[in-house]
């Protein structure tokens, strides 16, 4: 009788956890950069259910597992066996801020941190007093080469992650066009972005702010294939991968199933008290 109270038990933390994965999704559908989690859950180990006698007869030694007759097999619950990130492309939303940037394809933008690099698909960047590029929480964003200064706005970045800087720009991606077709002598190369992938990006962690760590499991960062399968595009915000819809039929799903085991516990309880208090007095 208390298998059914603890098998209950078990999958409303699991239905609860997974309900925390859903309700912070919900809560950064409009995060630039956002990538949604997806919940794992498998189950406890099944238990075999034997016959202790048949056709009336006993079987000895009683319950002797070598000679009871196998019935099935009993499920003792579920757990949250993990939590993963789904790095699906998020669409690019145009602002035509030149300090926004966007990762069309795989890959992440690199940003120095007091622990080290952190990885962030965020690109609302901006010029700090110094001149430095930093993301929203004031980290440096690294390029190939350090840190990155620039001049107000007077720089491009084309799809290679390449940044320019002439006083021409006067912050016009547009502009990119035409001086790579004309003239280059008052345009300098600063720095291309540090734009990393992983091999396992699955199992990156997530730090907050947007930010990503590497673990041993989803490997040490690589090069990204820039102007390839990842191109930086300059003037767009890339969008959470969040559809709020799917996310709010989900988290009903999950309420009711939280429901459903929360009567199994409150219907084994009866039946316990029943066991008690009207049987032993037969």
């Amino acid at each position: 009788m208390l298998r059914g109270i603890y098998t209950g038990a078990s999958g409303m933390v699991a239905q609860m956890e997974k309900m925390d994965i859903l309700a912070n999704d919900m809560a950064n559908v409009d995060t630039t950069g956002y990538k949604r989690d997806t919940a794992v859950m498998k189950s406890f180990p099944d238990l075999l259910i034997r016959r202790t006698n048949d056709n009336g007869v006993y079987k000895f030694p009683f319950g002797s597992a070598d000679i009871a007759p196998i019935v099935g097999k009993l499920g003792t619950g579920v757990e949250l066996n993990e939590s993963y990130t789904v790095f699906e492309q998020g669409a690019l939303k145009q602002s035509d801020d030149p300090f926004d940037l966007a990762l069309d394809g795989s890959g992440f933008f690199t940003v120095q941190t007091e622990n080290g690099e952190r990885y962030t698909r965020n690109g609302t960047f901006l010029i700090n007093k110094d001149g430095l590029l930093v993301d929203q929480a004031g980290e440096p964003v690294l390029g190939e080469h350090g840190l990155i200064y620039l001049k107000k706005n007077n720089f491009v970045v084309d799809k290679q992650g390449r940044i320019y800087q002439n006083a021409d720009f006067a912050g016009d991606p547009n502009r990119l066009v035409s001086i790579e077709e004309n003239d280059w002598r008052n345009t300098q190369l600063v720095d291309t972005l540090k734009i990393v992938d992983f091999p396992e990006k699955r199992y990156l962690k997530k730090q907050g702010d947007s930010q990503w760590r590497a673990t041993a499991e989803s490997g040490p960062p690589v090069q990204a294939d820039l102007g390839g399968t990842t191109k930086v595009e300059q003037g767009f915000l890339e969008a959470s991968n969040v559809n709020p819809v799917t996310a709010m039929v989900n988290l009903i799903e999950v309420n009711r199933a939280y429901e459903a085991n929360q009567k199994l516990i409150q219907e084994q309880d009866e039946l316990a008290g029943r066991l008690t208090n009207d049987a032993v007095k037969v």
